[in-house]
């Protein structure tokens, strides 16, 4: 179970005073119910044409609630339905005689989950369902989890993170009118007892050693004290920042975006061999091993290929961490693959969506594409309990027992 679900278990325990299975689905009841008011306070809006806090010409308005019980696959749940004066209201998440949303629970949020677009949402439902709902409609219910991510996104945080991976996946978003690319940084962390949990998201254009010190205090605003190591590409600004919030956490450069970026200078033909030779560098048995391994390559390579291993030179401070360690330990922490399955819901977005209409948006995708993504998330780190022993000798005072 992620940190996340959690402190959701929590709230629902503190909120509700559970106390057994029945307390459970009656709490699960009334989330349902609340949420499905949310949605009809949204068709609501539309049907009116103005919010409830907002002042209108128009001469229908709202006029209370009324009561309906219908079924669902957690059991009969007591809605709260709007009226409004003329009565003219027809709501179509559950319509009027409609006894049974067994099959629409969380469809909408499924659907956007997935990566639909509003317009593609709208036109499922009108396909399934048989009514028509605006792709408005559709934005206005997938506002309502905003002040979810606001919390999710400020929930508090453990006091140590043995491991911390960035990466970024790019997307065209619209700002001012003008189509933009973004990229979207996730954190993502290994818990003491080896397992993965997506700490923060962040939308920005451009990196820096400023961006990046926001961002790793606001893990620390939210408990973090003390962070082993953080794997990462070469992101503008990382180095620094890291060194100004956390100075006693090694930064690891991924080892598999240092031999692609590196092969972006070699030939098809020189690949395969050039490659190979990388290969020593990073699977050498201590640092100073490594370090021959490195000038080999640059003397092997060099009068070819004369910018190919100028990252690794400049940058030899930040591969050498992995050699504190065990091949297998080296595994877990030379490279940002930990976010690979992540990643690849968050590719899905791009294929969906070719633009999105703000950064709001975007971030509503992530996130919802974050909790797709994390159910499957049930398992440790393979090998988890060798590297967490390592760690404990190689950082010694600074991990819990």
């Amino acid at each position: 179970m992620t940190e996340g679900k959690r402190e959701i278990v929590r709230s629902l325990l503190a909120e509700y005073d559970i106390k057994d299975a029945h307390d459970i689905q009656e709490a699960l009841k009334d989330l349902l119910g609340s949420t499905i008011k949310e949605m009809m306070e949204a068709e609501m809006e539309d049907h009116l044409g103005y919010e409830k806090s907002e002042r209108s010409d128009n001469d229908d308005y709202r006029n209370g609630y009324k009561s309906k019980t219908v079924k669902s696959s957690i059991g009969e749940v007591e809605l709260e339905v709007p009226q409004d004066r003329k009565s003219t209201f027809e709501p179509q998440v559950v319509k009027k005689g409609q006894k049974d949303i067994s099959d629409i629970d969380h469809k909408i949020i499924s659907m956007y989950a997935k990566g639909m677009t509003t317009r593609q949402i709208s036109d499922t439902i009108e396909d399934i369902y048989g009514f028509d709902v605006s792709e408005g409609f559709i934005s206005d219910v997938t506002d309502k989890i905003l002040p979810q991510i606001g919390e999710w996104q400020n929930r508090p945080l453990d006091d140590v993170y043995p491991v911390i991976y960035i990466d970024a996946i790019h997307y065209s978003v619209r700002d001012n009118g003008v189509i933009v690319k973004k990229a979207a940084y996730v954190i993502l962390g290994l818990t003491m007892d080896g397992r993965k949990e997506v700490l923060s998201l962040a939308i920005g254009e451009n990196e820096s050693a400023k961006f990046w010190l926001n961002a790793l205090n606001e893990l620390k605003n939210r408990g973090v004290k003390d962070i082993m190591i953080i794997c990462a590409d070469g992101l503008t600004g990382i180095k620094e920042a890291i060194t100004a919030a956390f100075p006693k956490t090694d930064y690891q450069r991924c080892m598999v975006h240092m031999v692609r970026n590196t092969l972006k200078y070699v030939a098809s033909k020189d690949m395969k061999a050039f490659a190979a030779d990388l290969k020593t560098i990073y699977n050498a048995a201590s640092e100073d091993e490594g370090q021959k391994a490195r000038d080999r390559v640059v003397e092997q390579w060099s009068a070819k290929y004369p910018n190919s291993m100028k990252r690794w030179i400049e940058n030899w401070d930040v591969v050498v961490p992995i050699f504190k360690f065990s091949k297998d330990v080296r595994k877990i922490i030379y490279t940002t693959n930990a976010i690979k399955s992540l990643n690849s819901s968050y590719r899905k977005l791009n294929r969906q969506r070719s633009v999105f209409p703000s950064d709001q948006s975007l971030l509503k995708a992530l996130y919802l594409a974050t909790f797709e993504a994390t159910k499957k998330w049930t398992q440790t780190i393979h090998n988890w309990g060798q590297a967490y022993g390592e760690m404990c000798i190689m950082y010694e005072g600074r991990l819990p027992d």
